[in-house]
């Protein structure tokens, strides 16, 4: 008689539960869920820079109600070097699961974010994980490793130190890096034209320690000089190019190392200056295709 009560309770438990199923789970999402929503602490790294753009822009609130807030909750994390990250979407944010899918899986997006940072903190990939109770976690593979940081610092230094004078201004000492990079630096037309890998081009590394580079390596050399100058630049790229804008006496310049650099059927190395802090008027009178860029993005 025990047995057959405890299988009735039994049942009857199983026929409320699958009755009221969704009103559990409401309630579980609601008060259980909720009280867990707690986000990662943001950590930052001595290459954590604290600048705000009009794209994107650093923040404490890790728990959006806006798509620029995801947006910025993902310029913050990635600026921040760490590798991984967990926030939650406000319950009142009706399309915050969505909208951060569209984030996450919009590469032209994720990767205009990536240039606002430094290139350390900067991502050789980049994967997000949505689940429907509102979590959103970020997994970050950066593109420098710590070895790869240490000899480029020293790099870095020691060229500094070799070639800047205290007595230059901000523009002659920008020139004078500019004028090393491509005088020490070859660019590699063997992985452009044929994608064969010789070097690490595409970084900082290739151009500084490999000698050889593509627009990526020319780029984040000349930022890591203009970051130990403590002048505020950010990367900014079109379809399929990329150089640094910098900003310099209150304004915004241009400045583009890769075509300073240009390669000569001869072999020859020729420098060049067309390309150097040069106004937006200034290069869109030049009317080379590849510097077309999005002017809503990388608006100042």
């Amino acid at each position: 008689m025990r047995k057959i009560v405890y299988l009735l309770i039994l049942a009857l438990i199983f026929v409320l539960t699958f009755h009221y199923k969704e009103e559990i789970l409401n309630y579980y999402n609601e008060f259980l869920v909720k009280n867990e929503r707690v986000p990662s602490t943001l950590v930052k790294n001595e290459y954590y820079r604290n600048y705000n753009f009009n794209y994107v822009s650093n923040t404490d609130d890790f728990t959006p109600s806006s798509k620029q807030d995801i947006m910025n909750i993902y310029y913050t994390v990635i600026n921040s070097g760490m590798n991984e990250f967990t926030f939650y979407c406000d319950t009142e944010y009706d399309s915050c699961l969505s909208d951060a899918k569209n984030i996450a899986n919009n590469q032209e997006i994720i990767s205009n974010i990536n240039n606002f940072v430094h290139p350390y903190n900067g991502f050789k990939d980049l994967e997000t994980t949505v689940s429907d109770n509102g979590k959103v976690t970020m997994k970050i593979n950066r593109n420098y490793t710590e070895e790869m940081r240490i000899i480029l610092n020293y790099e870095v230094d020691r060229i500094i130190k070799e070639n800047i004078k205290d007595n230059m201004t901000l523009k002659e000492k920008i020139k004078t890096i500019h004028d090393y990079i491509i005088n020490n630096t070859k660019y590699d037309k063997d992985r452009s034209d044929n994608n064969i890998i010789n070097y690490r081009s595409d970084t900082a590394y290739g151009a500084l320690i490999e000698h050889y580079a593509l627009c990526g390596g020319y780029t984040d050399s000349m930022m890591l000089f203009l970051e130990k100058f403590g002048v505020k630049s950010y990367r900014i790229s079109s379809d399929n190019h990329i150089w640094n804008y910098v900003y310099l006496n209150n304004d915004w310049y241009n400045l583009d190392l890769t075509w300073d650099d240009p390669i000569l059927e001869d072999g020859k190395d020729l420098l060049e200056d067309n390309f150097f802090l040069i106004s937006d008027s200034e290069l869109e009178k030049l009317d080379t295709k590849e510097h077309t860029y999005d002017k809503n993005v990388y608006s100042e």
